[in-house]
């Protein structure tokens, strides 16, 4: 039980932007979306990470993504499209490339007791809840948006 870590494996698009997957995890009636702890910035995220050139789809590196991160078992009901850049070029540097990314959304069917990234929590929130929890994120929030979670 161990998360991917590096880019070696990491796909890239002909523009040379990271591809990024991610999943908006949401319970079963839909009022509550699940937020990790980011492991970088404290605060709040969705589950995502690089799409990785053994996965052979998106979504199939969105749901590991959820598994590593949150200890998600997940079922993907929606695509939801991509989300371009959004943060501002002063954000962008060799270590934090710049990113498109694709979000699907899904249904959370298990919650593990062990996962291997145990170090973040995880929290069950409501839309308004999440919208603030993610008002730093625009690529976050536009994928929290286009889910159709109830408001």
């Amino acid at each position: 039980m161990v998360a991917r870590e590096g880019r070696t494996n990491q796909r890239y698009s002909a523009n040379g932007e990271r591809l990024v997957t991610g999943i908006v995890p949401l319970s079963s009636d839909k009022y509550y979306v699940l937020l990790i702890g980011s492991s970088r910035r404290g605060g709040w995220v969705l589950p995502k990470g690089g799409w990785e050139l053994d996965e052979a789809t998106a979504q199939e590196a969105a749901v590991r993504e959820a598994w590593e991160e949150g200890g998600l078992v997940c079922r993907v009901t929606y695509d939801l499209g991509m989300i371009p850049e959004m943060r501002p070029p002063q954000q962008v540097t060799a270590e934090a490339p710049r990113a498109a990314y694709h979000f699907f959304e899904a249904t959370v069917e298990k919650l593990e007791e062990r996962w291997p990234e145990m170090h973040r929590s995880r929290q069950w929130m409501t839309f308004a809840q999440a919208e603030v929890a993610l008002a730093d994120r625009p690529e976050l929030l536009d994928a929290l948006r286009r889910s159709t979670m109830r408001r």
